[in-house]
């Protein structure tokens, strides 16, 4: 096929963009396509019998089709062949015929360019063939070098005399970068074309030369490295004989002797397990990758404490005298530790082995701040006994708590073995921080594990994967931390006895400022007491503004806040002695006041009552709302309710229908709208025409926060029926209590921390549920009972007597 055959140059020839492979005239090349355009261009030029011109894209303009985007200088050719490839690709038998300059490229069309045949410029045909000599020998040096050069290539060059060809020929084999590539297709001064590739093959010819002589370097070292072992080998096998190669027997030995020595402490397994190691690691060449892995096993297991347990006899005595000194109030649970330890101390006296009484575990349960983990450091100083503290939360992983087994790579014992090792003790106090925050994934569920390690008929035998053998945990005193027992599944709970912290009153959070708090802090900030002045009531109004929490996490960062700027203030200024905070310049130490519970509302409202809340953070008042529309008596609840809370609303609402078709709950004839007084007679007005009339609308405000629960209850009912009824409610008065379809108040939990609530909240009035006042009214802190009338009530009917004007 020739160029004759078709139109004159220049003309508008399709344009094929390739990505990597520059093509020669003298090439018959398959392509594969997959880019739109360029199938496009493939397909004008078949149907119209046109030649294409195959251009490179220029580096990293891959797959554009823009003016600037590709080299100006291609091949001209034909398609010979066409075959279409499953995704919408097409394989391509591409002719060169000659070198192509793309003269014009039109981007509204950009199928087509513009191209002229690239002529090559005039050459000394003598001066030529000197340098494809010198090019000939260059290429026999790099073939040489270089085993995978095309061996026929030099023999065709030799038979060859056509100077563009053999350029071309040997510009296709060579394996440089695009731009390189392009300035030697491109080039018309074939002398200097062929003058490029040699200084192209020379750079080959260097490069090949430090690659050998870096493979050689290489192989000598891998050659000296397999001498220099082999030679070890040698020394090893003759200082064996001499009876001087003792290093590795040493630690052998060594090994050995502290095994001997843990012998009666350990379980049998175990025993045997690392004997059995440390023989196959004497065994074992020292430079294998099994022995590292098995002398970290070996030294791991060594490294637990063995019979190593604190002496120090169990003293109730210390533990409440411990106890005392570092927290203030908590008297419900510094009593049941007590209880705890002085069952623990009788049968220590008596001599008692029950697994059962050993393994127990205690729980504290509150909101954060209020001291869960503080009592277990208090238990560890007063036993005098290493805590170990092993944080739970978001702990997803199984093997974290069991170990690895030793077949995984970097694998360890589990978290509560290297407690023991870190402890130095096999009886230690080991907190289990957050434990109603472990999660379960397909790695597996680590509380399944808990139930091992809690459980007193099991834990004498815990087994740790990376360990292979069972070890006693019966010793160690396990103290967990949760923020909700709710969380934690069943089976856990019934392993651990629970003592519930529950938050602290604004007085009992003074007396902790103020003997715990504030002279901590002072250390800590480098101050004297002296230097430093804070009034009581200074302290009264940070607890009451600044810091509304369950605990004394916040209210001890506001006195670290306040200490900094009494620190910044005495060294800036020498002059200054002591820093006075007083109510009067509290706020140029702090921000705005924060208040989280607001105050009981001035006035009565009609529709709007004080309802009690637990959260994990401590109690909350909530105030529910409610409006009537004119409609059809249907009820929409809004505010991030939960389906349990949802459902307490539906059942308020139809007992507030009963209570008005009963007539417990009288309407005002007023409020029933007048169509129905002009059809019946005013005298029997039918009261249940209010409720037919018009639609309620509930809200719980902070829509933000999700919520849920049955408490509600007997709030949203006296809402509802204030709001029909148009009576006030008392602004004054909390309440919380379950109600049930007949009208009945149940109970409820979380008193303490609602009562508590109400009382930050200066509520004079708390209605409860009778079984919660006969229940849990002695744990309710004497200031609280003090400060507010705490009434109880049986059913509905006492609420709206109590709360309604």
């Amino acid at each position: 096929m020739e160029l004759e055959n078709y139109d004159n140059f220049p003309q508008d020839i399709p344009l094929i963009i390739e990505d990597e492979i520059f093509l020669y005239p003298f090439m018959i090349a398959p392509l594969f396509l997959s880019n739109e355009q360029n199938i496009k261009a493939v397909e004008s030029a078949m149907e119209e019998n046109k030649l294409v011109i195959v251009a490179v894209s220029k580096q990293g303009h891959e797959d554009k089709r823009e003016k600037d985007s590709f080299y100006d200088v291609g091949v001209v050719g034909n398609i010979m062949r066409k075959v279409s490839l499953p995704d919408g690709k097409i394989k391509v038998l591409f002719q060169g015929l000659a070198k192509g300059s793309i003269k014009e490229f039109n981007e509204e069309n950009p199928l087509f360019v513009n191209v002229d045949i690239l002529e090559n410029k005039e050459f000394n045909e003598e001066s030529t063939k000197s340098v494809i000599s010198v090019l000939i020998e260059q290429i026999k040096k790099l073939s040489r070098l270089n085993a995978k050069f095309p061996a026929d290539l030099i023999k065709t060059i030799e038979e060859n005399d056509d100077a563009i060809r053999i350029a071309d020929l040997i510009s296709s084999v060579l394996k440089v970068k695009k731009d390189e590539a392009y300035a030697l297709f491109a080039q018309t001064d074939i002398e200097q074309r062929l003058l490029d590739i040699i200084e192209v093959v020379k750079k080959e010819i260097e490069s090949y030369k430090i690659q050998k002589e870096i493979t050689q370097k290489v192989n000598s070292k891998i050659e000296k490295t397999h001498k220099d072992y082999f030679l070890k080998e040698q020394i090893k096998a003759i200082n064996k004989e001499l009876g001087t190669d003792n290093k590795k027997d040493e630690e052998i030995k060594l090994y050995s002797k502290k095994l001997k020595k843990l012998k009666k402490h350990m379980p049998k397994d175990g025993y045997k397990e690392v004997k059995k190691q440390i023989e196959k690691l004497g065994r074992m060449h020292q430079d294998s990758p099994d022995a590292s892995l098995l002398q970290t096993y070996i030294e791991q297991v060594l490294d637990i404490p063995f019979g190593k347990y604190s002496d120090e006899e169990i003293s109730v005595t210390n533990v409440e005298e411990q106890l005392n000194k570092d927290h203030y109030s908590l008297f419900k649970a510094k009593e049941r530790i007590s209880e705890f330890f002085a069952v623990k101390e009788l049968l220590e006296k008596r001599k008692v082995e029950n697994l059962k009484t050993r393994g127990t575990v205690l729980c504290f349960v509150g909101p954060p701040g209020v001291g869960k983990t503080s009592l277990a450091n208090s238990i560890s100083k007063a036993l005098k006994r290493p805590l170990v503290r092993i944080a739970l939360g978001g702990m997803e992983d199984v093997n974290e708590l069991r170990g690895h087994r030793r077949t995984y790579v970097g694998a360890m014992p589990g978290r509560l073995v290297k407690g023991l090792v870190d402890a130095k003790s096999m009886n230690p106090v080991m907190v289990l921080d957050e434990i109603d925050k472990l999660g379960a994934n397909h790695r597996g569920d680590p509380t399944a594990v808990m139930l091992e390690i809690l459980d007193p008929e099991q834990n004498n035998e815990f087994r740790d994967l990376y360990l292979n053998f069972p070890i006693d945990l019966s010793q160690t005193i396990f103290v967990s931390t949760a923020n909700d027992a709710r969380r934690i599944p069943a089976p856990l709970r019934d392993r651990m006895e629970f003592i519930e912290i529950s938050s602290y009153t604004p007085n009992e959070k003074y007396h902790i400022a103020k003997d715990y708090l504030i002279p901590q802090e002072l250390e800590k900030h480098g101050l004297k007491k002296t230097e430093v002045s804070l009034s009581k009531a200074t302290i009264e109004m940070i607890i009451s503004k600044y810091t509304r929490e369950a605990g004394v996490r916040n209210l001890r960062r506001v006195f670290s806040k306040l200490f900094r700027k009494a620190v910044k203030k005495i060294v800036e200024d020498e002059k200054v002695t002591k820093v006075t905070i007083s109510t009067k310049n509290l706020k140029d130490y702090l921000e705005h006041p924060i208040f989280e519970i607001d105050p009981a509302d001035k006035k009565n409202s009609i529709g709007i009552a004080n309802g009690l809340a637990w959260t994990a953070v401590g109690g909350d008042v909530l105030k529910c709302e409610a409006i009537k529309l004119k409609g059809k008596g249907i009820l929409s609840v809004t505010g991030n309710l939960g389906d349990v809370m949802k459902e307490s609303s539906r059942i308020s609402y139809s007992v507030v229908k009963v209570l008005i078709d009963t007539g417990a709950l009288k309407i005002d004839d007023s409020i029933i709208p007048k169509t129905v007084k002009e059809k019946e007679d005013k005298t029997k007005v039918d009261a249940s025409e209010v409720y037919k009339r018009f639609d309620i609308h509930l809200h719980i405000p902070a829509g933000a926060t999700p919520k849920d629960g049955p408490s509600a209850g007997i709030t949203m009912a006296l809402t509802i029926a204030s709001i029909l009824s148009q009576r006030e409610i008392q602004s004054d008065i909390a309440m919380t209590g379950e109600l049930s379809l007949s009208g009945k108040v149940l109970p409820i939990g979380g008193l303490k921390e609602k009562l508590i609530a109400a009382f930050k909240a200066k509520m004079t009035k708390a209605l409860i549920p009778r079984k919660n006042y006969e229940r849990d009214l002695e744990d309710i802190p004497e200031e609280v009972k003090k400060a507010m009338e705490i009434k109880p009530v049986d059913v509905i009917d006492d609420v709206l007597k109590e709360a309604l004007l």
